[in-house]
């Protein structure tokens, strides 16, 4: 693939990092399409009932997932002793972050970019798939917004091509999208050789303006016209992809994209409780939760390797 020549990070521009993490993702995502059209639509559908060149698009974090799926994985891996309880009280710490202020840290985001990058150098694809599936089975259970899954699910039903956007690994993206009955998931894709991880980045993470490359890149090979699409995220770094399309949806917004949602007329739909969870992403409690879930989970570790 065209889109997986190596880069120097050194000698390409942020724009061309962006550019190929984009078309990264569209390639990998393309390669787990099903063969032919998607079934035209049964039933009446907005934006336009019957359109196949329409298409939804979701974020994840916080808009289909309470939480990171970052921070799931790096719970994950931790329990099966890829990492320390240094590395797992950082992940921590990234999520609480996250689900306080209701906006993602970009130092926080790299900080846990190079830890994963680091555990996972050396290590078979095919492994990290199969323990991606033993660690988000209970998530997806437990952590999915169901009136986002409805959602996606009404794309579905109306015959669309559905795709989950997300910066989570794309062998994480494609078994949420999976489970999810999703079309397909365009994630950050890492490097491989040989079936190994190399421990480098195909471009850069999808985030911010790379998830915004990644569906236009998409739109072209599927040939969808964006101004019939939806998509839907919590972040305002998502109003580059947001900015794309014809009908934006903000969910659980954090406060600086329900702020541009007021001011652009975007649809905002909270499935949070109470006004506090409204105003900064979900109450301080939950975020405390988190670092006590974590603590309990490197207890237990410890508690059986003592056994």
């Amino acid at each position: 693939m065209a889109a997986l020549r190596r880069l120097t990070q050194s000698r390409r521009s942020t724009d061309d990092r962006t550019a190929l993490a984009g078309e990264a993702a569209a390639d990998a995502a393309e390669g787990g399409l099903p063969a032919g059209d998607a079934k035209p639509p049964e039933d009446d559908h907005t934006p336009v009932p019957g359109d196949v060149r329409a298409a939804a698009f979701f974020d994840c974090d916080n808009t289909i997932l309470r939480g990171a799926a970052i921070f799931y994985l790096g719970v994950g891996l931790y329990r099966r002793r890829f990492f320390s309880r240094r590395d797992l009280a950082r992940f921590a710490w990234q999520q609480a972050a996250f689900r306080l202020r209701g906006a993602e840290n970009p130092d926080h985001i790299a900080d846990a970019r190079d830890s994963a990058l680091g555990l996972v150098a050396g290590k078979r694809t095919a492994d990290l798939e199969r323990i991606c599936e033993e660690i988000f089975e209970p998530v997806l259970a437990e952590k999915v917004w169901p009136g986002t899954r409805a959602l996606v699910q009404m794309h579905l039903d109306a015959g669309q091509r559905v795709w989950l956007v997300t910066a989570a690994p794309q062998e994480v993206a494609r078994l949420i999208a999976r489970r999810l009955g999703m079309t397909g998931a365009l994630g950050t894709v890492a490097e491989t050789r040989d079936g190994e991880y190399t421990g480098r980045l195909v471009g850069g993470m999808l985030h911010g303006p790379a998830k915004a490359a990644a569906v236009q890149a998409l739109a072209r090979r599927e040939q969808l016209d964006l101004a019939r699409c939806a998509a839907f995220s919590d972040s305002a770094n998502d109003i580059p992809m947001l900015s794309l399309v014809g009908h934006p949806y903000v969910i659980n917004p954090d406060g600086a994209l329900r702020r541009h949602a007021r001011a652009m007329g975007w649809r905002v739909r909270d499935f949070r409780t109470g006004r506090k969870a409204a105003r900064i992403g979900v109450p301080a409690a939950a975020g405390l939760g988190v670092l006590a879930g974590a603590a309990a989970a490197a207890v237990a570790v410890r508690r059986r390797q003592r056994a």
